[in-house]
């Protein structure tokens, strides 16, 4: 998330930035907002600074045995006005806070500008696109014709969009997931085994929130989510810490079940093993 203070004071820079994103942004009810934040901590400061000063004159009129009522009563309200001051400041920045979740990040400066994919620079490629002298068959069609994995079945237990993995088909994905971990714990990554429900927190630290709430599956109560990626709970390790410099770098590697709603996703795209909601 970008921060408030560099959104106030780069307000060109950032819609440049966005602009080669293809993103339109309105800035002006964020910057009301912070103009009213910044008018309210002021506010708050001198209010407290003041109540500081008064408590100490009110200490000093008590041991003179001198009447401090006037002063008591002035304060009380100074602390009511100090505690508006919060609830209203709260407000305001649940606000700012939602729309700095919404604005993505500012491209690099070397990044090409393009209206859609159609604009891609090709920066390097490897190898040459494999030529077939037949007609190269889908995987679902491979799979079913090897009875490693079955989509209707899949279908009736849970819905459309699971599949069924089986024998040699169960077994090559167990494979799979063994090859990366081990390949990864040999050059030093330690082997994570995170929840697979996380909360609210940890899906907005990763930026899954508010952004891809519709592609999410969320249980009500309690609140979880159910991960989208290992990277939700892998990189919540370490959240809200302070780590020594002598700790890092860290290396984590992991794997999980995975679920996505793909709210979007529809024909040919669906077909198979794409746009799955548990992988």
């Amino acid at each position: 998330m970008l921060d408030s203070r560099f959104v106030r004071e780069n307000i060109d820079i950032l819609k440049k930035a966005l602009e080669k994103r293809g993103f339109a942004i309105d800035l002006s009810e964020f910057l009301s907002l912070e103009e009213e934040r910044l008018k309210l901590l002021k506010e708050s400061e001198e209010l407290r600074n003041k109540r500081n000063v008064v408590s100490e004159e009110i200490g000093k009129l008590k041991k003179q045995k001198q009447d401090a009522e006037k002063l008591i009563a002035e304060m009380k309200g100074v602390s009511d006005r100090i505690k508006e001051i919060e609830e209203v400041l709260k407000g305001i920045e649940e606000k700012t806070g939602l729309f700095l979740l919404n604005i993505p990040n500012i491209p690099h400066e070397s990044v090409p500008a393009g209206k859609d994919e159609t604009e891609n620079v090709e920066v390097r490629k490897w190898g040459e696109p494999r030529a077939f002298d037949f007609e190269p068959l889908n995987h679902w069609d491979i799979a079913e014709t090897l009875d490693i994995i079955d989509f209707e079945r899949g279908a009736k237990i849970a819905g459309a969009r699971f599949a069924v993995m089986k024998g040699f088909g169960a077994r090559l994905e167990r494979a799979l997931m063994n090859l990366m971990l081990d390949l990864h714990t040999s050059k030093g990554y330690k082997e994570i085994f995170p929840p697979i429900l996380v909360n609210r927190e940890s899906m907005t630290g990763t930026g899954q929130l508010p952004k891809f709430s519709e592609d999410l599956f969320r249980t009500v109560d309690p609140e979880f989510y159910l991960i989208p990626t290992a990277e939700v709970p892998v990189t919540n390790i370490h959240r809200g810490e302070i780590l020594r410099e002598d700790q890092l770098p860290i290396y984590y590697t992991a794997y999980t079940p995975c679920f996505r709603r793909e709210a979007g996703s529809y024909g040919k795209d669906v077909r198979g093993l794409i746009r799955q909601h548990q992988f």
